[in-house]
Parts: structure tokens; sequence; C-alpha cells
């Protein structure tokens, strides 16, 4: 029967293990509950990481269990329907069957999202490279993009700091991004994107290539917060304020850290203070900190952020050509031929395909270790 011998395809990577590890993650579930159970768990200051940690496993585990669950108790009632010969039986199973169809893709993903962060906020930034005024607008059109789809997906933005260009566009952005799975999506982005058209900032009206980067780390709770002051080197600087002209205010509240270890550099300025700027900027700098051990102990991250490299060619991971209209994602061979859609914030196949792939390299790591 058409319907019996289709039902169960749809769940095969569950039932398998291929992409998702259902009991292993059922494991650690019970070992976060137990956690969760220790005396004075909750004065731990680790205790909120420990939450999200269970909030983010349930909300994936719950929808694939409830899924099974609907497709063993659809083999139940085809069994019913077959004893009985009943026609009815067999189309309520049909349409059951097409409504898990799609209930699965979604939970599919939901299981491609299942990394200890993925379920966190996220600081969402974009750095002009090469190509002048070319690339500070490319930066800005793909901060229009990724604002577009932001919106789509119903996610809420903070701008924390904002570099504009000398004649167009931006020199860079920095966001914070909140919404569910946040991290977990937008990480598929950090890379390189290079963009080559017809530039309306050259005379000859050449065809020219210019590239930005897309940089993305999670948002970690303030217990993380707690680095030594030695490491640090706290600027104070002025943002404007006012009407402009002659009625310009220069208020000292903006503020820049610098990690002296790592040297990296982060900085805030759209908070009303100096204290509010300072908490913001520190915890860009947890995130990136937390990123970069992250990296050390995963291979794969490792070798992300070493491919994103310098903001110039043989390093992007999305090509975006708009005079032979293209756009092609290096890392998954996914082309469309509409750059405009894109542009306009649909990234969502480009990201669900290095979900997968991502997940299958995952899956065949996990495979050689054992």
């Amino acid at each position: 029967m058409a319907v019996r011998q289709s039902m169960s395809w749809p769940f095969a990577f569950i039932r398998s293990g291929t992409l998702f590890d259902l009991p292993t993650k059922k494991a650690e579930l019970a070992n976060v509950e137990a956690q969760m159970g220790e005396p004075g768990f909750w004065e731990k200051p680790d205790a909120q990481d420990v939450v999200a940690r269970l909030k983010g496993l349930k909300s994936v585990i719950d929808p694939i269990e409830s899924t099974i669950s609907r497709l063993d108790d659809l083999k139940v009632l085809l069994e019913l329907a077959d004893d009985e010969d009943d026609a009815s039986a067999r189309d309520e199973a049909e349409q059951e069957r097409l409504g898990l169809i799609k209930e699965t893709e979604r939970v599919s993903l939901l299981a491609l999202l299942s990394g200890k962060n993925d379920n966190r906020d996220c600081f969402f930034s974009i750095q002009a490279g090469a190509g002048g005024t070319e690339a500070c607008d490319w930066a800005d059109m793909l901060f229009r993009m990724y604002l577009r789809y932001f919106e789509a997906r119903g996610y809420s933005v903070e701008e924390l700091a904002k570099k504009d260009g000398e004649e167009a566009g931006i020199q860079s952005v920095n966001l914070l991004v909140k919404g569910p799975y946040a991290y977990g999506y937008l990480s598929c982005e950090v890379g390189v994107h290079r963009l080559v058209r017809i530039s309306p900032f050259n005379a000859q009206g050449k065809r020219q290539t210019s590239f930005s980067a897309v940089d993305v780390t999670p948002v970690f709770p303030e217990s993380k917060l707690d680095i030594p002051e030695k490491d640090l080197d706290i600027t104070v600087f002025c943002r404007s304020s006012g009407a402009g002209g002659q009625n310009v205010n220069k208020v000292a509240t903006a503020a820049r850290i610098r990690h002296i270890p790592t040297g990296i550099v982060v900085e805030c300025v759209n908070e009303r203070s100096q204290a509010q700027n300072k908490r913001q900027a520190l915890s860009i700098l947890v995130s990136k900190l937390e990123q970069m051990e992250q990296a050390k102990r995963d291979a794969e991250m490792a070798s992300l952020y070493s491919a994103k490299g310098e903001i110039a060619w043989g390093n992007q991971i999305r090509n975006y050509v708009l005079d032979d209209p293209r756009v092609k994602d290096l890392r998954t061979g996914v082309e469309v031929g509409n750059p405009q859609r894109v542009l306009d914030g649909d990234l969502q196949p480009f990201i669900d395909a290095y979900l997968r792939k991502r997940a299958g390299k995952g899956a065949k790591a996990a495979a050689a270790q054992k």
C-alpha cells in the first residue's frame, strides 16, 4: 500500500541518528536536569548557562519525540484500516502522513540547531574590506539585506556601533540580534561575501569586485563577564549628539575596550551612558573570547575562522554577481539566478543547505571517532 510504504521515509534521519543522535541528546538532557537538582545549583556561576542548555535541548528533543509518537499512531491507524478494509481510515491516514512530512521538514531543521550555543542571541557585525567606496557601499547593501532577513524571522535588532564610509555606505556596523536560534542560523553567514557589478562609483562604468566580511558570536550571560582588569585597556571617547553644525554636543559616553592578551578591540557607542556602553562592549568581548576558546576545541569552527581570513579575493563564502545575475554559495554549491531576491533577505535556502552540510560533516566525524 502506498501510504504504508512511504510513511516512514521522512523520519529516517531521526530513526538512524545520521544527523541527530536522539539517545545521546536525551542522555545529555538527563545529565543537565540532574545538575539542576543538585543542592546550591542556583548559586553556581554557570547556573544560567545550564538552564539555557536545558531549554535548547528540550526545544529540539520534544518536537522530535512528538513527531515520532505521531508516526507510531499513524502505523496503528493503518493497521486498523487494513484489518477492517476501511477506505475512509486510509484517507485519514494519508492526510496525517502529508501533515507529518511538513512537520518533519520543520523538525529536521531544529535537529540541525542542537549545538551548545545555537539557541542564544548573537552579536552580528559587518566589516567592509578591499574595494574602497565600492566595498563600503557593499557593506551597506549587506546591512540592508540582513535587516530584511531579521525582520522576516521576527528578530529584534539593536544597533551598537556604526561607522559611515567617507563617500558612501558604511565601514562597519555592530548589532545585537535577539530571537529564537539567532546564533544558530546566523553563524552560517560567517565569512567573506564578494560582490561583482558595474560600479556606480566608477566613471568608466567598469566591472568591479568588492568584499565585506560578516562575523557572528553568541551572547553569554553576565556571569561570564568577569575578565581581570589587568587584561583590559578601556578608552572612553566622545560621540556627537544634537542637531549638527554649531549645535553638536560632544558627549564622552562611548567606550572602546582592548583585550591586551589577544589584541581584540570592541566598542559600543549607542547606549545612553558610559557605564552601559562599557557593559555592552564587555559583553561583546566575552562573546569573542568564548568563540576563540570554542574554536580551539572544535576543529570545524577553527577552520571556519581561518577560512574567513583576509577580506579579499580567495576567502569568500558566497559570490553575488549582478551583471550576470546569480548568487552562489561556494561551500554548498547552492546557486540562484535572482540576486535581488537574495538582497531583499531571502537567505534561508543558503542557510538551510549549509546547516545540512555542517551536520553531515559532524556526523562523519563522530562516526570516525567510534
